[in-house]
């Protein structure tokens, strides 16, 4: 293992040895011990009692931030020539068709979100080899596919972020950044859970809610008390 900076000592020794934290102690915690000169990213993993490898187990969705991502998303809106307007006044970053798919095609992604119209996803079919391992394939269960294009690219704009259960059961969810006060890192993080919660599979067997770690970038990881989640 590599060796520690002193200041990766330092935070390391703020964080007790095999205790569990509760979501507001550990929001405090992060912000203590994230020593960055960028403002970090605070990350939430957890861990959950299912088989992604089944279907009726799979666990994804969306979920709206109440205080925002603390990031500017990037969003492409893939639509007809009738949409463009809706979509720059909602505030799109890139707005077109056909010369963005052939950006697309010549290896460009260099975007957080693709938004597009279910007319649309037809051309976006080949591109999926790209589109895919970056999770920008547009889809309707996110809502990122969609008619009502000005309506998702506000929500995205607002704090709209979606998750998926990876193929070892973890959820990974950046849900803001450590120049955030506790308590908005703390809300942020609650509405993360309380949505897992809701979107726990009826056929997922045993504890749910296995393990949670908050994090910021390059800070070590806090452990969260599961218990402390209403479930």
């Amino acid at each position: 293992m590599a060796r520690l900076t002193k200041k990766q000592k330092e935070a390391v020794a703020k964080i007790e040895k095999d205790k569990l934290y509760s979501i507001d102690e550990a929001s405090a915690l992060i912000k203590e011990i994230t020593n960055t000169k960028f403002d970090a990213s605070v990350d939430l993993a957890v861990r959950l009692g299912v088989d992604p490898r089944k279907a009726n187990q799979m666990v994804r969705g969306v979920v709206s931030l109440p205080h925002g991502t603390g990031k500017d998303m990037k969003v492409l809106a893939l639509v007809t020539p009738d949409k463009e307007a809706e979509a720059k006044e909602a505030g799109a970053d890139y707005v077109g068709l056909d010369e963005y798919l052939d950006k697309i095609k010549g290896g460009w992604t260099d975007v957080d979100v693709i938004i597009t119209m279910p007319s649309v996803m037809g051309k976006l079919g080949p591109l999926g080899r790209i589109l895919g391992p970056r999770g920008l394939m547009p889809n309707p269960k996110t809502g990122t596919v969609t008619m009502d294009v000005s309506k998702a690219v506000t929500e995205v704009k607002a704090g709209k972020i979606d998750f998926k259960v990876d193929k070892t059961g973890i959820v990974h969810a950046a849900i803001g950044k450590a120049s955030f006060s506790a308590d908005k890192i703390a809300g942020n993080a609650n509405e993360l859970l309380h949505t897992l919660i809701k979107l726990k599979p009826t056929a997922a067997k045993g504890t749910y809610m296995k393990s949670i770690f908050m994090s910021s970038t390059m800070s070590p990881s806090v452990a969260i008390d599961p218990k402390a989640v209403i479930q």
